[in-house]
């Protein structure tokens, strides 16, 4: 299936009628002094962005988006100022290479509140070819579903839509219905771009023994979440071919581990609540395989992510397990997953939300993993820290940390004391640094 005439072509509602324009017209709509906000990673609308970079007259081009899935020259060209709310390969690459690029803090749930007080003046998102009228929003739900409403509905802002074949037709759940109809779409483009190809991890020797670790508090009948890397990616795998079942999803990103379990046979959803009977995800990123997967298929549904990442939804599910990773722990149990010494390096997200949420349920557990050293400057470094270095940004707070797992073993954190826990901790660490750290330990707490 495909637009009627000319390829690519652009929509533009008009009263009473509609016009037809090419892609570089479409791209004329943007004005040199403008605002464009765009969806996380794999929503971000490709054929669109990179054609903007063929323009050169930008005086004030503000950007709003995160997890650039490309490089598109738009970003590093003078007058244009993007502002991401998660930093991913392409951000660290814009900003090391001097582009005009600023971090916003916030949590994948704040995205929303925060482009409504913004109003950008458009909108642009991605979906799949036309049927019946309807739009499906694809592989994206996430933070913008309200504020793409909200942009049809404004005549003074302008909502964009890049179809293409290549995305897969997906569903959400009523009120949220994940799509729009063509006639709410201001410029509706096609493109043959394809969905984001994200291989998955091969994991490392420490990382496999961390997943190994993480299983034993897996059981038939969790529900589970999982991100991306070599832990997930192994544990999921691992589940796909052992013995267990009767698992329920429920993940703020759908991954092509996830998909392998549902290949398995291993996902009923019975998880005993609202979400029984399907999986939500509020977004998907994964090999080509998962968005042929995705396509027509009920039994994964797009949800805003103010649902998806919301903690007592989480709670709500029969034994939740999940399971996230940091990039560096220090003896109170404070996590610091998103900057390396004070530098950004990718974002918040639903980190906090899925820790936090299995902490309101006497039967749900929060798995935060991690190699227990990592090389810095040729130098083996411990991941599990006496004190924070300077200028470190906590992630997840102490008080909302549950189980920490190393290649060392596991950390209870939750309900012990401020010395239980730098004890706990210490003892996971490699045993280059133990003795050090179970030192420290003894000092705790401190004043």
């Amino acid at each position: 299936m495909s637009l009627p005439d000319a390829y690519p072509i652009c929509y533009l509602r008009t009263i009473g009628h509609m016009a037809r324009m090419t892609i570089s017209e479409a791209v004329a709509i943007v004005r040199s002094t403008d605002t464009l906000a765009l969806p996380l990673g794999p929503g971000v609308p490709g054929g669109f962005m990179h054609a903007l970079g063929d323009r050169d007259d930008y005086v004030d081009l503000q950007i709003s988006g995160a997890l650039m899935p490309d490089l598109y020259a738009v970003l590093a060209k003078p007058g244009v100022h993007y502002r991401s709310g998660f930093f991913g390969p392409a951000e660290r690459f814009l900003r090391d290479s001097g582009a005009s690029i600023d971090f916003v803090p916030a949590d994948f749930r704040r995205f929303e509140p925060i482009l409504e007080k913004m109003r950008p003046r458009i909108m642009a998102t991605v979906g799949s070819l036309p049927v019946d009228g309807w739009v499906s929003l694809s592989v994206h739900a996430g933070a913008t579903v309200d504020e793409i409403h909200r942009a049809s509905a404004d005549p003074e802002r302008l909502l964009l839509v890049e179809v293409s074949e290549h995305f897969p037709r997906t569903f959400g759940v009523a009120p949220h219905e994940h799509r729009i109809h063509v006639d709410a779409i201001d410029c509706l483009i096609e493109s043959d771009r394809t969905p984001l190809n994200l291989a998955d991890t091969e994991p490392s020797d420490a990382e496999k023994t961390i997943a190994d670790i993480a299983l034993s508090f897996i059981h038939s009948g969790s529900t589970l979440q999982t991100g991306i890397g070599g832990i997930p990616n192994q544990i999921a795998l691992s589940l796909a071919s052992s013995d267990l079942g009767d698992f329920g999803v429920h993940s703020e990103m759908f991954t092509t581990g996830l998909m392998r379990l549902h290949q398995a046979g291993k996902v009923t959803n019975k998880k005993g609540s609202t979400f029984d009977g399907f999986s939500p995800t509020t977004f998907a990123a994964g090999i080509p395989e998962l968005y042929t997967w995705l396509h027509n298929n009920d039994a994964v549904r797009f949800l805003p992510v103010k649902i998806v990442n919301s903690p007592e939804l989480i709670a709500s599910n029969r034994n939740m397990v999940t399971i996230n990773g940091a990039l560096a722990v220090d003896l109170a149990g404070q996590v610091v997953a998103d900057t390396i010494g004070g530098t950004q390096f990718s974002g918040v997200g639903g980190h906090e939300d899925f820790v936090s949420g299995p902490g309101l349920d006497a039967t749900d557990r929060s798995l935060i993993c991690l190699p227990s050293t990592t090389m810095i400057n040729g130098v083996l470094t411990s991941r599990i820290m006496g004190i924070l270095p300077a200028g470190s940004v906590v992630s997840t707070p102490r008080h909302q940390v549950d189980t920490i797992i190393t290649e060392f073993g596991v950390a209870e954190l939750e309900g012990r004391t401020i010395r239980e826990r730098a004890h706990a901790l210490a003892a996971i660490a490699h045993p280059q640094f133990r003795d050090e750290l179970l030192a420290s330990g003894e000092t705790w707490p401190r004043d």
